[in-house]
């Protein structure tokens, strides 16, 4: 598996509304994956124009002019309301750690997690000496993939077999824990096959229906990536 995605999760239930901060390749990239996961997004950038092409991607996107460096402004305009924020401005690198301080300092801000971008290994540093949670690199995670991230917390890994088609490796949603493969009949219920299930280190390939499924273990499932990503995420 080793050309498989591999992506860091946390075992907390993951926020459901996000703030876009800087609108260029990277943040709009981020913002089409999660409008089109369904996620509540708000993105903010200095620039009209910027604005006015997501919007052209995006026609439903709320998105708002906002000097991402006013405080006063990213509150009014509900940025300090969401509850992931990411920061994807690029440069000047002041205007990133400027925004990851309001984000994470600001009196009554709302936001539990801020996602910043980095540019460099000292950008990074100073990115997390201001609260960023999270600090990544465009290099090593595309937008993409950060977007598909934040809104399926339990998937662990992705194969894409061709441009419909996909492989992943999810953590057993909850409420399929203590069912057996026979009782949740994925592939009628969800049109997706079992290819292997059980620990990580020691998955059970082609198991039977009387498979039960237990917390923390992990599913491979293949279907189509639309079918996929309407399996449960929690």
């Amino acid at each position: 598996m080793k050309e498989w995605w591999h992506w860091s999760q946390s075992n907390q239930a993951e926020p459901s509304s996000f703030g876009i901060v800087g609108l260029g390749r990277f943040g709009s990239a981020v913002c089409k994956e999660l409008m089109q996961n369904g996620a509540e997004v708000l993105a903010v950038d200095r620039s009209s124009k910027a604005i006015e092409e997501l919007r052209q991607l995006e026609p439903s996107i709320e998105a708002r002019i906002v000097d991402c460096t006013d405080e006063e402004a990213l509150r009014e305009a509900g940025i300090l309301d969401m509850e992931t924020v990411v920061v994807a401005i690029s440069e000047p690198i002041e205007a990133s750690i400027t925004a990851t301080l309001i984000a994470k300092d600001s009196a009554g801000s709302k936001v539990r997690r801020v996602i910043a971008r980095a540019t460099s290994d000292l950008h990074e540093k100073m990115l997390k000496r201001v609260g960023a949670d999270r600090v990544v690199f465009p290099s090593r995670m595309q937008g993409e993939r950060l977007g598909v991230e934040l809104v399926r917390p339990n998937l662990m890994e992705r194969l894409e077999l061709d441009k419909h088609h996909s492989i992943e490796e999810i953590k057993v949603p909850g409420r399929f824990v203590g069912r057996s493969l026979r009782d949740l009949n994925l592939r009628k219920n969800f049109r997706v096959n079992v290819l292997a299930a059980g620990p990580a280190k020691e998955l059970m390939v082609n198991p039977p229906a009387s498979h039960v499924l237990q917390d923390g273990h992990v599913l491979v499932v293949m279907g189509l990536t639309d079918d996929l990503q309407e399996l449960p995420k929690t």
